[in-house]
């Protein structure tokens, strides 16, 4: 069983922030599976759909950003998922617009959602796929990625945010996290 997480904050005045990435990546991909998010739990929303023969659960915490990891925690003890099986989305500022970087495990660095997940998985060993953001000037960081994204940002991030959903995709599929980094992180941007 696997579980595919997008991060972000629940709300229209949300909806196209630079946070809201991860958000904006599981939603694309449950449409490439044909799967709503019509179940409410655990602090969240999700869908479920069988993928290569494996239960696979697409969620959105509704927790807000900064306490993602109580959705999380909540899911993946009572469906017993393994911190491996758990594939996270996000925005991350120390990666430049328009490059998507995958890991299999680590820190959670500067992200306050992913120090959530971090603390109530009491793990840093499950994958991630991070959306780069890296702002081109200086900016406060609160500001920076609660704003939307700019016109002139958009095919960058809708191609970044596309090769998430592909490395996803592949994960979810049964490629190891090993592959799926050696496939899509020599990813650049071609907008």
């Amino acid at each position: 069983m696997k579980l595919v997480v997008g991060l972000g904050n629940p709300g229209l005045k949300y909806l196209k922030n630079l946070h809201n990435l991860g958000f904006m990546a599981v939603e694309l991909l449950a449409e490439k599976h044909g799967v709503d998010f019509n179940k409410k739990g655990f602090k969240g929303i999700y869908g479920e759909k069988n993928v290569n023969g494996e239960k696979v659960i697409f969620l959105k915490p509704q927790t807000y950003m900064n306490l993602s990891g109580e959705c999380i925690q909540a899911i993946s003890a009572f469906y017993k998922i393994a911190p491996q099986d758990i594939l996270v989305l996000y925005d991350d500022l120390d990666i430049a617009i328009g490059f998507v970087r995958i890991r299999a495990n680590g820190s959670a660095g500067t992200h306050n959602g992913m120090r959530s997940i971090v603390s109530c998985l009491n793990s840093t060993a499950f994958p991630r796929v991070r959306i780069g953001t890296k702002p081109e000037v200086n900016y406060e960081i609160i500001d920076y990625v609660l704003s939307d994204i700019r016109k002139e940002d958009e095919p960058r991030f809708r191609q970044s945010v596309g090769v998430a959903v592909d490395a996803a995709d592949a994960f979810i599929h049964g490629k190891s996290i090993d592959d799926v980094m050696c496939k899509f992180n020599s990813f650049k941007p071609t907008v």
